[in-house]
């Protein structure tokens, strides 16, 4: 590690910190005297199918830019973005279907006015009329149970008559909309996309459009004998953003922004990267998490029309309704998308361990970023209130599934993975700057009488 690496984490002091980021987190990974990030611009091996030809004579280091300065790495404007990173867009790639935007807040409106009324119709019943309704309901209310039930056993059977089978894992499904209409639709999220982005989209010609390019058909061809990977024409768009993202949209469009290059240390941390959106795309995420929405929003107008029917005035309604909803969100919505975030992790993995791709830097990537977050001081919020898993929790998922995707590789006839394990590395370097910074911190924080003269020691 360079000195300028090593004090930016010992000071403490914010100049530092920019200056540490202005360089970039490779630094953590730059070790002297081994080979394996020499391995890892050396190329990615042979085709799991049938190429036998080595990705890193195809696809140029990432190094490169398309004026050939140096490249752009984590700089402090766009350090911000780091935190909320999650290589998907923050809203759904795929739009929900146009009838269910245009039908949702008609549903809950008319749900809202039904429980209104009943509850307008309750009060202005005389007593005497109030008490005869609550006798024939007593005597009734095996009928009305069995009603209950009933409606019950239409939404079980419904559920279950709408499951799927996912494709390469094999996990039940809930799927409400066609997929061929999805499919359309998303072309909608497409040319919505082309339309913000058109000023900024970079030309075929460029290193950096064809470090992506090469990378998703390297990423495609080795997973050819996966029919969904297959089916779908991979478009590459790369798109000169400072934020660190990527996505993949239903129908096999691929935008990747550039800050996700300057971001990633290696071609295999952008390989599985790209590999885990490709499986967004195959296992149709977005219309599994469209589906089960839009399943649980229906369900939740029972409730909504008698949290209106039953609360004494509106505002209490309100708040009922935004407990409700909130109870939803983190109960079902934010849990399931976790889920598909960690099942696209493990198909991503092994697509890329197909792909002859050192999977072990998968874990090191979301490392970085945990460091990242670190840095600035950010206050972690807790998982529970993500729609992703923690970067912390990501990387041990990762490091579990990695002895899987190891044998993978190797089933495919790889070229075995020489140098230390890239994780080693990133933890004997995090241990090594802690220790320095335990040993600078304790002399820095000695108040200095100023009655003596200053003395200035030279820098090691």
């Amino acid at each position: 590690l360079s000195g300028n690496a090593r004090n930016c984490l010992l000071t403490r002091n914010p100049d530092s910190y920019k200056n540490f980021i202005g360089k970039g987190l490779r630094c953590l990974l730059d070790v002297p005297n081994t080979e394996v990030f020499r391995n890892t611009h050396r190329g990615l091996g042979r085709f799991c199918s049938q190429s036998s030809q080595r990705l890193g004579e195809k696809i140029p280091s990432l190094q490169i830019t398309s004026a050939g300065q140096p490249p752009r790495h984590f700089s402090a404007g766009n350090i911000q973005i780091i935190r909320s990173f999650h290589t998907s867009p923050s809203r759904q790639a795929a739009p929900v279907p146009l009838f269910w935007i245009i039908v949702k807040p008609a549903q809950k409106l008319l749900a809202i006015i039904l429980g209104r009324s009943i509850r307008n119709w309750w009060k202005a019943l005389p007593p005497n009329k109030r008490e005869l309704f609550k006798e024939s309901a007593r005597r009734n209310k095996w009928k009305i149970l069995l009603g209950v039930s009933s409606l019950g056993v239409v939404f079980v059977m419904f559920y279950f008559t709408h499951l799927e089978e996912t494709p390469i894992t094999g996990r039940a499904r809930l799927l409400v909309f066609g997929k061929e209409h999805f499919r359309e639709l998303s072309q909608m999220e497409y040319d919505m996309w082309m339309e913000q982005f058109k000023n900024q989209m970079l030309p075929e010609t460029d290193a950096r459009y064809q470090v992506v390019e090469r990378v998703v058909g390297h990423l495609s061809e080795s997973n050819k004998d996966v029919p969904q990977v297959s089916a779908l024409k991979w478009v590459i768009h790369v798109v000169d953003e400072p934020g660190v993202n990527a996505f993949v949209l239903p129908n096999g469009q691929v935008f990747v922004f550039t800050g996700l290059l300057d971001a990633v240390s290696d071609i295999h941390q952008l390989s599985f990267i790209l590999g885990h959106e490709i499986a967004h795309a195959v296992l149709e995420h977005a219309v599994k998490k469209a589906s089960l929405v839009h399943f649980l929003d229906f369900l939740s107008l029972i409730f909504l029309t008698v949290i209106w029917a039953i609360c004494p005035r509106d505002s209490l309604a309100v708040v009922g309704q935004w407990i409700q909803s909130k109870l939803q969100e983190f109960m079902f919505d934010r849990p399931y998308s976790r889920t598909l975030e960690a099942e696209a992790d493990k198909v991503g993995l092994q697509f890329a361990a197909k792909a002859c791709v050192d999977v072990r830097a998968s874990s090191v990537f979301w490392q970085q970023m945990e460091l990242a977050e670190t840095m600035q001081g950010q206050p972690k919020v807790p998982e529970w209130l993500s729609t992703h898993p923690s970067h912390e929790n990501r990387a041990e998922h990762l490091d579990r599934l990695i002895p899987e995707a190891l044998k993978i590789r190797e089933s495919c006839n790889c070229p075995s993975l020489s140098g230390p394990d890239p994780r080693l590395i990133f933890r004997l370097n995090m241990q090594h700057l802690l220790e320095l910074s335990k040993g600078r911190e304790a002399p820095a924080a000695t108040k200095q009488d100023p009655s003596k003269p200053k003395l200035d020691f030279p820098h090691s």
